[in-house]
């Protein structure tokens, strides 16, 4: 019986194969995405969110096309689509929205 480190060195989309080590790459983009929430709405691009939502979804759908199945591109392209919309929720609501503020958390509550 092969072990399961083994089956994974073996896989058609393992880390001998370009199918494991691009999406694992593409990784630094999320990160490099979730570190923006921190930034303020007004320096964010709605056209680089959109094309990083758009993106996205098209690779995640191209990842159920292709053979194999590409589990690591499907996630990381997923979450591209997830933090890339999440920007431009806070971008529009900034522009559209100006006057209304964040809602208090649980914490601000009564007591």
């Amino acid at each position: 019986m092969k072990s399961k480190l083994r089956v994974l060195w073996d896989h058609p989309a393992g880390p001998k194969t370009i199918h494991f080590w691009a999406p694992t790459f593409k990784w630094g983009l999320i990160f490099a995405n979730v570190s923006d929430f921190s930034k303020p709405p007004e320096k964010l691009s709605y056209p680089q969110q959109a094309a990083v939502a758009v993106s996205g979804i098209i690779w995640s759908r191209y990842c159920f096309v292709i053979t194999p199945w590409n589990w690591n591109l499907f996630g990381v392209n997923s979450s591209m689509a997830c933090t890339g919309f999440y920007q431009l929720a806070r971008k529009y609501r900034h522009d559209h929205f100006p006057g209304k503020e964040a809602p208090p958390s649980l914490d601000e509550g009564e007591s």
